[in-house]
């Protein structure tokens, strides 16, 4: 459930995009006026007023932005306005052949989204990129992460929620000997179990497995893997049991502690408010004892924090 907030009654594109024109000229941007209009528009409204401000000014809003804003607040904003898949893409390249490589960030969206998701993905960061996302993934990982991220991308998973109980006890046993059972790991079928079965399924695996051996199937892959391996494996086990308290988890972690990692809370933020951020919301709050809009309030700042929490809404408990 999606925690973005849109009028009632809205205006049209084209005066958004007046707007907004308006809002920059002038010594400084007003970016108050930016946040009211653009944190609340949904993607598809974002695009026409993308689209109005390209005929009327002959400029690209989005380089217009750039220009305009700074900081995280910019960081931000330009994820936002970006269409959802091109935003998934645009974090992908940016995690991969940034200035800084960041394969954590790179794993969690992967093994966070659907099979639909990812094949379209994987379409638009070829078109946007002029790569394929294999070829990058390819260039950056190695090993077992490597072997995880390349079948999770190449498989068409099935994403309904019907699961053969049978299959699920059997995949239970299967990675019980492939771990604990064993001295040492057979991570090839970790990587199979992990990379081709649904949500739904895995989820019932979790649960088959620590029916038959009274211990976590999370558990087990903590002590059977390690790095990034372990990371991506207990991403999707994690977004297969409840995507909502995973990005709780990843939020509190985010802000906990001695500063605060804005690029993941960014990362999580944009990518989650059109989804569930309303579920994620709820998570935070129940795990945690406070609100996400007042811990992200506490730990951000200015126009940043502004418009942060235009995009997850207040909280009422």
């Amino acid at each position: 459930m999606a925690s973005l907030s849109v009028p009632p009654v809205l205006t049209s594109p084209r005066n958004d995009a007046i707007a907004l024109h308006r809002a920059f000229r002038g010594f400084g941007c007003d970016s108050t006026t930016v946040i009211n209009i653009l944190a609340h528009r949904d993607s598809t409204q974002r695009a026409l007023i993308m689209q109005e401000y390209r005929a009327l000014y002959r400029q690209d809003l989005y380089h217009r932005l750039s220009t305009e804003l700074s900081g995280h607040h910019k960081r931000a904003m330009l994820l936002w306005v970006l269409d959802p898949v091109g935003r998934d893409a645009t974090v992908l390249n940016q995690a991969l052949n940034g200035e800084i490589t960041d394969l954590r960030a790179a794993t969690e969206v992967i093994c966070s989204r659907t099979p639909s998701q990812l094949q379209i993905m994987k379409q638009t960061y070829r078109a946007k990129f002029g790569c394929y996302l294999e070829h990058d993934i390819t260039e950056r990982t190695f090993g077992d992460h490597q072997k995880l991220l390349l079948a999770y991308l190449g498989i068409p998973r099935y994403e309904g929620p019907q699961v053969d109980p049978s299959a699920v006890s059997y995949d239970a046993r299967e990675l019980y000997r492939a771990g604990e059972k064993r001295l040492g790991t057979d991570e090839r079928t970790f990587i199979r179990i992990f990379s081709e079965r649904s949500w739904p399924h895995m989820a019932a695996v979790a649960a088959a497995y620590h029916h038959l051996y009274a211990r976590s199937l999370e558990k087990a892959v903590k002590s059977e893997t390690s790095g990034n391996f372990e990371f991506g494996l207990l991403t999707i086990l994690r977004c297969a049991q409840s995507p909502a308290v995973y990005f709780a988890k990843v939020l509190h972690k985010a802000m906990k502690g001695l500063g605060t990692s804005d690029t993941a809370l960014i990362r999580v933020v944009v990518t989650r408010t059109e989804i569930d951020m309303q579920y994620i919301k709820a998570e935070y709050h129940k795990k945690y004892k406070r609100s996400l809009a007042d811990a992200v309030h506490a730990e951000t700042s200015g126009n940043y924090r502004t418009f942060l929490l235009s995009l997850i809404g207040r909280d009422r408990y």
